[in-house]
């Protein structure tokens, strides 16, 4: 008499999980639609489109830059630099040692920011102040995490690299791969052979 009770139990528990796990990804579904269906505001009273940058040391970060500035200066946008602070996966036992790599993430974003800003102004852009962002975790998930949660973000421009190898990873992961399809905005790519004359005078 005791099994058949025990099985039964157990098969009420399997059912209420199952029906919990349903209902689980029912809502998380419903939230994701409702993010991509979430309209931006970039053409609502008080905001301005921006144009989002994503800057590191590579040499393609300034065509996009120069796309991205110009963009925002004749459409009277504003640009924003976005610059990620990957973690070191051999400090993540190493509290103190992870902490000193942060710091010096930070530091060295400010050092973007300064060298791009000087960027700017030698491409005639003084009067384009751009918002600064830096952010901690792997890029591409913070570029993502970055435009859902700030809607007037409306276009993400990016730099090819010229190399024969490929356009860099971001392009191909952001632009080319399985992201692409359900991004939640624009993404322009700047050839990588462009001089900065010749960006300037397309965008």
């Amino acid at each position: 008499m005791t099994k058949p009770a025990l099985h039964g139990s157990m098969g009420a528990m399997t059912t209420k999980t199952k029906q919990s796990a349903e209902k689980a990804k029912a809502k998380k579904l419903a939230a994701e639609t409702t993010q991509r269906k979430r309209r931006r505001q970039l053409f609502a009273e008080g905001h301005k489109r921006k144009f989002l940058v994503v800057v590191d040391e590579t040499p393609e970060c300034e065509s996009a830059l120069a796309f991205a500035a110009s963009r925002a200066k004749r459409t009277k946008g504003q640009l924003a630099l976005l610059y990620v602070v990957e973690p070191g996966v051999e400090f993540q036992h190493w509290l103190g040692v992870e902490e000193v790599a942060r710091e010096e993430g930070l530091n060295k974003a400010k050092a973007v920011f300064r060298l791009f800003g000087l960027k700017l102004r030698s491409m005639g852009f003084e009067d384009l102040t751009p918002e600064e962002i830096v952010r901690e975790g792997m890029k591409a998930e913070e570029i993502t995490k970055a435009i859902e949660e700030d809607e007037d973000i409306g276009v993400l421009v990016l730099g090819a690299s010229k190399d024969p190898s490929g356009p860099g990873p971001l392009v191909a992961s952001l632009a080319g791969g399985r992201l692409a399809g359900t991004f939640p905005v624009p993404i322009t790519v700047v050839p990588g052979h462009l001089s900065i004359e010749e960006i300037l005078a397309l965008a």
